[in-house]
């Protein structure tokens, strides 16, 4: 027997379709890329080159005079501690407290599961303001303390509903059901079958609360009164204002503090990237496979 392949032709409307389609992904990889691009030529760019804008893709005048400034400021390298601290042990903290909310209201045998999860989405809708707020994490003694930036904000109600929806899908009650039979207690079965199957969900939730404790700038400025709390975002906002805000009343010195500025604030972009740019990768494949989950059903 001869075996016969045939290969099928597109036509003429799926060739345009394709042209048109790679043509607009091109257009948006230019889009997102370009910016990246340009704010990492300008970091490693002379602080002249990039006031007078000679700067479009290439550094110009290679100049590491802003990472410089940066390294050498002891204000920066506590406030990058002190942002590892938050972001390493917060994330800690929100992915546990997430998981031991999701996991019960996942269960159909937990009772007013469904009340309860009303309450929280509720949440999403409404809250006290930033007074009441301020006021409670004042009454429970958090002010100027680094658990001001931990406890208050450690559960994002989106993600308790993503973790939730993950443990319906991907963890079958009839697991349950076996390991009650052979006698295994909730917290051991969470352990032992559930948090081990639960890879994607946990890479999602470990991506998302880092990133957001380590952008996270607002409530440090409200709750924190000493510099050495700081977070990096505070130190950099305040170096910012510090060269803009300059009295010198040399006109010359005047100009060069204004183009440090201007480099500062490129380095200080690639500074506060750098972190979550080298963890993207290695959570990357989980993160894909956490936010699909559910959406495709065989």
């Amino acid at each position: 027997m001869s075996t016969i392949k045939a290969k099928v032709k597109d036509s003429l409307g799926d060739k345009i379709f394709l042209i048109a389609v790679y043509v607009l992904l091109s257009l948006l990889l230019v889009v997102v890329l370009y910016p990246l691009i340009y704010v990492i030529s300008s970091s490693f760019s002379s602080p002249a080159a990039v006031t007078s804008g000679k700067v479009w893709l290439w550094p110009v005048d290679l100049s590491l005079k802003g990472y410089n400034t940066l390294i050498h400021n002891q204000k920066v390298v506590i406030g990058y501690a002190n942002s590892l601290f938050y972001t390493g042990v917060g994330t800690i903290i929100s992915v546990v407290l997430t998981i031991m909310i999701a996991y019960p209201l996942s269960r159909k045998t937990f009772f007013g599961k469904n009340v309860l999860m009303m309450l929280i989405t509720f949440t999403m809708l409404f809250s006290g303001g930033l007074i009441p707020t301020y006021l409670v994490v004042k009454q429970m003694g958090l002010i100027d303390t680094r658990w001001a930036l931990l406890i208050p904000n450690a559960i994002w109600v989106w993600q308790v509903i993503i973790t939730r929806s993950f443990f319906q899908t991907a963890i079958p009650d009839e697991l349950f059901d076996a390991s009650e039979i052979d006698g295994c207690s909730d917290f051991r079965f969470l352990r032992s079958v559930v948090i081990p199957l639960s890879k994607p969900i946990i890479a999602v939730l470990v991506l998302i609360y880092a990133v957001g404790q380590w952008n996270a700038y607002f409530d440090a400025l409200i709750y924190l009164k000493s510099a050495s709390l700081f977070p990096l975002q505070l130190i950099l906002r305040s170096i910012i204002i510090l060269n803009n805000s300059s009295n010198a009343t040399d006109a010359l010195k005047q100009v060069e503090r204004q183009q440090l500025a201007e480099a500062l604030k490129y380095s200080l972009i690639v500074v506060t990237t750098l972190p979550v740019l080298i963890i993207y990768p290695f959570v990357q494949r989980f993160f894909v496979q956490g936010m699909l989950v559910g959406s495709v059903k065989g």
